[in-house]
């Protein structure tokens, strides 16, 4: 029975490599909820909880790093593993660095912003769901990665708008800072939809590695 022994550890393994991925992924989807939040009332409770997601993600994805470091044999490329946390990661940070740079710079939210972080919210939600079902229904999870790409389009759509409506005839000096301001938080956005896109191409890539 010995082998027996061996195999069920080396799946309990396994296994905990996709729950270690699921958990950085739905913390990346609390962290992005809260950001919508803060959007829609901004305060320092709203704030802290995007800093509460990100800081459990990383040691989550502290904790995966670790265990794929250990380990042999993984249930997904160890590559694959490791990019799509880290794209994950990466979706997070924006978000967090997001708050801290409005708070840093004195900006209040706006109907662009407003849009942009809702459809990324709804980006991290696709990831997610698509990271939950890479195991048992690999086609459902190419199906939510397809989703969050859709939505990684649209955050890029609203953010050219808010571009060109930004530097629609500055009026004074005053309103040059704002518009400076304004950009680099747009930007924080738009790479953080470009990380998006990047988890859910990578979540295709295993999709198809594993048909």
């Amino acid at each position: 029975m010995r082998w027996w022994h061996r195999f069920l550890r080396r799946k309990r393994k396994q296994d905990s490599f996709l729950q270690l991925i699921c958990k950085q992924a739905g913390y990346a989807q609390r962290g992005l909820e809260g950001l919508l939040a803060y959007m829609k009332e901004p305060s320092e409770a709203r704030a802290v909880e995007v800093k509460t997601a990100e800081k459990d993600a990383d040691e989550t994805r502290r904790i995966l790093i670790d265990e794929l470091n250990r380990s042999f044999v993984t249930p997904i490329d160890r590559e694959d593993l490791f990019a799509l946390s880290r794209a994950i990661d990466d979706v997070l940070d924006y978000a967090d660095t997001t708050v801290d740079e409005m708070v840093t710079l004195g900006v209040q939210p706006n109907p662009y912003l407003l849009r942009m972080v809702s459809l990324l919210r709804d980006a991290a939600e696709e990831i997610n769901r698509g990271v939950q079902q890479l195991e048992a229904r690999p086609h459902l999870a190419n199906e939510h990665a397809v989703r969050a790409k859709a939505l990684e389009n649209r955050v890029e759509a609203v953010y050219r708008e808010a571009i060109a409506a930004l530097f629609n005839g500055p009026r004074d000096v005053e309103h040059v800072v704002e518009m400076l301001k304004l950009r680099e938080i747009y930007r924080h956005l738009s790479n953080a939809a470009d990380r998006g896109d990047e988890a859910a191409n990578i979540i295709g890539d295993i999709v198809v590695k594993q048909m």
